[in-house]
């Protein structure tokens, strides 16, 4: 029987503290945190018009919903057939129709941030470079025209522009970026939370009952590292991005390990994620939401509040009409998003 599933927030006090991991590679610019951009390095190039490059939707979302047993992990790749950039940075956006681009920083700079916004500056986030190989990033605000930005550190808080382009974007399989592994929710076909996912959902056909067994699988087995969380607080840990497969085989870990180890089981179990970061009323809040087949895109379906995670009922969602849904899980006005991973 499909199980329902619902969060509340049971910790004001601790909150701050807890969730302050969860800023350290996806936050707003501001005045006191953003790149301060000199003169530019280069000159952005023209805004391109990118092609579609296997757009469609992949056929495997729908034709094999009720096979829990083979994971879904499609692989973010940078082809090379559009690419933008200089000497230092390449960003290959010949994947943008699937809802993501690569980003390659090959300069000397020993830090380096990557900005991106939406459509008319929507989800505006500021990403840290420390790769030297291709990363994906996820295009979340829909089609329209985004920014990219790469800086530089100069000194202190300052940067200068590396390279900056502007990319009109038509995404063809809208549930891409909420599917493909990305920076910040990192995993592939080896990854062992895929293969956990694979088994607890084993013979499962429902992909609401799906989303309970993986919800019950990480609340069980996976404890809130108070430790790091400190860490995470005073700054220590850096740009701090969860590594899935350490966090799963430690059995602890902070807000971000938690979201991470839940969006990818989530996604190799082909049911697309966004993982969601921002305030209900006052509090600086994460939640997820699902896009559960025949049902759409159900909001704050998973939340964490800094102490524990809990679901939503996903029958309810799927049987009742959405005013009384809007209701069940809260006034949209009391939810704020800032960020979407």
């Amino acid at each position: 029987m499909r199980k329902k599933l619902l969060i509340f927030l049971t910790s004001y006090s601790l909150l701050a503290l807890l969730l302050t991991g969860c800023r350290s590679s996806g936050q707003t610019v501001s005045a006191s945190t953003a790149p301060t951009p000199a003169a530019p390095a280069v000159s952005a190039a023209p805004a391109p018009t990118p092609i579609a490059v296997g757009g469609q939707r992949d056929d495997a979302f729908t034709a094999t919903m009720g096979d829990g047993e083979v994971p879904f992990c499609p692989v973010p790749e940078a082809p090379g057939i559009e690419v933008y950039g200089n000497d230092i940075v390449s960003i290959d956006v010949s994947n943008v129709s699937e809802g993501y681009f690569m980003l390659r920083y090959s300069g000397s700079s020993p830090k380096v941030k990557m900005q991106i916004s939406g459509p008319n500056g929507a989800n505006k986030c500021t990403f840290d470079i420390t790769s030297a190989e291709y990363e994906a990033f996820p295009l979340t605000s829909g089609d329209g025209t985004y920014t990219i930005g790469v800086y530089e550190n100069i000194s202190g808080s300052n940067y200068s522009t590396a390279y900056s382009v502007s990319l009109s974007v038509q995404i063809t399989n809208v549930y891409g970026p909420f599917l493909y592994p990305s920076q910040y929710v990192n995993y592939t076909k080896d990854t062992e939370a895929v293969a956990v996912a694979a088994e607890i959902c084993k013979d499962v056909e429902s992909e609401l009952d799906r989303l309970s067994i993986i919800y019950n699988y990480v609340i069980e087995n996976i404890e809130y590292d108070h430790e790091k969380a400190q860490l995470a607080s005073s700054g220590q840990l850096g740009a701090y991005v969860s590594d899935i497969d350490k966090c799963l085989s430690e059995g602890k870990g902070i807000c971000l390990d938690y979201a991470a180890i839940m969006t990818c089981m989530l996604r190799s179990q082909r049911i697309p994620a966004r993982l969601e970061v921002g305030y209900v009323q006052d509090v600086y809040h994460a939640w997820i939401s699902t896009y559960i087949y025949d049902v759409g895109w159900v909001n704050g379906v998973v939340q964490f509040d800094g102490i524990t995670w809990s679901l939503m009922d996903p029958t309810f969602a799927a049987t009742v009409s959405s005013k009384e849904l809007k209701n069940f899980i809260g006034d949209g006005s009391n939810y704020v998003v800032r960020y979407v991973y």
